[in-house]
């Protein structure tokens, strides 16, 4: 790989590092303000609301700039909303314009890839970046959760600038503080990114245009018989890993009766294993064999199930290092095979906003349901029980439906897997 690989990996590790430390910060300053437990998977809702109403439009921004521009530019809009919470803005609605420049940046993170490396090398690229992310996953919520322990924040409060009132006066707002430079460090990287020499494609006339435009891109994923398998395990997965975030701290709180800032390094333990699988399957899955590893995704939720039954801590490490290994070594290859295909059907931009204008509808739907049962007073067991039965499940019916597939449509399967099997070339 190039330097200029390099730079795109640590401009998306520092950009995600606070993306996760932020949320961690968000939580604890709903909790600060006395908010209910249910309405705290509501930022994630927040957040993600933007994915889902600008769709059509950020993919066709992420292909009319070059992407380092684009990743700067959501960058600057997430500091943007960082000062929004420290200004005293509503935690929900500052975290959505977060979420704006969260939506923006994605394009361009993924699209790049498409543009920069060859398809012989999405596969490992989908590793690195699947890896670096599940790392800035992993410290950015035992940043966030170190920032707001009493220790440190202590310390943060402490310092003042002479003749200057911060009114920084919570270990939330000490944290977000913090991160406010990492979303800088981050932003400085992306002017480093490289240009692709890839031909930029003009916006529509029309904004209808561009939505008329998107959903025809949506449409043509979906009747793809390979793109519909890997867009659905992936909007699948994104849904059941946003609301497995929330489980993890609430179940955490039950079974071990840990604060907050503990519970955030077990979050960091799942993103270890999903690491660990993301390298793994990066080494050992080829692009054309990627739909082979969809077993894994129901295997992943009957281990899910074995939480409840858990209540030490020693049981709990190895159960989610397996648990998150299971789920990077299954998302890894369907995400590089649907960005060979979206790429070969409507362009890297565009094709990565349909993938994220369902993976984030499934976000919405799934978070929802989890608040819901959690305001209804069910017991997180019995979410616990609820969410693994439908992670295995629904990944039951995908196979299914690919098994389906490669039987009615065998001439077309494997013409599209020869295509990919070609790319390895």
């Amino acid at each position: 790989m190039s330097l200029g690989f390099y730079i795109i990996m640590a401009a998306q590790f520092f950009s995600s590092l606070a993306d996760n430390a932020l949320l961690v910060a968000a939580i604890a300053m709903l909790i600060q303000s006395d908010a209910p437990g249910w309405l705290t998977p509501y930022l994630k809702f927040f957040f993600v609301v933007s994915y889902v109403l600008l769709a059509p439009w950020v993919g066709a921004f992420a292909d009319r700039l070059p992407k380092g521009h684009v990743m700067f530019v959501s960058n600057t809009i997430k500091i943007a909303g960082c000062l929004m919470l420290l200004f005293g803005v509503s935690p929900l609605a500052a975290y959505a314009v977060v979420g704006l420049g969260a939506a923006a940046y994605s394009p361009a993170k993924y699209g790049i890839l498409t543009e920069y490396l060859p398809p012989s090398k999405l596969v490992i690229a989908n590793g690195w970046i699947e890896g670096l992310t599940v790392s800035s996953i992993i410290l950015g919520t035992m940043l966030g959760g170190l920032l707001i322990s009493a220790r440190v924040s202590g310390q943060l409060l402490g310092f003042d600038l002479p003749h200057f009132d911060t009114a920084i006066d919570t270990p939330a707002e000490a944290g977000i503080s913090v991160i406010v430079f990492v979303y800088a460090a981050a932003a400085l990287f992306n002017l480093y990114v490289p240009r692709t020499g890839v031909a930029l494609k003009p916006l529509p006339s029309y904004p209808l245009d561009t939505l008329r435009d998107f959903v025809q891109c949506n449409r043509r994923l979906w009747t793809d018989k390979l793109g519909q398998i890997s867009l659905a395990v992936t909007t699948l997965f994104w849904g059941a890993g946003a609301t497995l975030q929330f489980i993890v701290i609430e179940w955490a709180r039950a079974a071990l009766d840990y604060n907050l800032s503990k519970a955030t390094i077990l979050q960091g333990v799942v993103a270890l294993g999903i690491a660990l699988g993301a390298v793994l399957a990066s080494l050992r899955v080829s692009l054309d064999r990627a739909a082979s590893v969809i077993p894994l995704g129901i295997g992943m939720g009957l281990v899910v199930l074995v939480m409840v039954f858990v209540r030490d801590l020693r049981i709990a490490i190895p159960l989610f290092v397996a648990m998150g290994g299971m789920a990077g070594y299954f998302v890894v290859p369907m995400n590089a095979l649907l960005q060979h295909r979206g790429h070969n059907l409507m362009g890297a931009g565009r094709s990565i906003a349909v993938q994220n204008f369902n993976e984030n509808i499934s976000i919405l739907v799934m978070i929802a349901i989890y608040s819901a049962l959690l305001a209804s007073g069910m017991s997180i067991y019995t979410v616990i029980v609820l969410f693994g039965l439908f992670m295995s499940g629904t990944m039951t019916l995908v196979l299914f439906w690919y098994l389906r597939n490669r039987r009615v449509h065998r001439e077309e399967i494997e013409a599209l897997l020869e295509f990919a099997r070609s790319a390895k070339h």
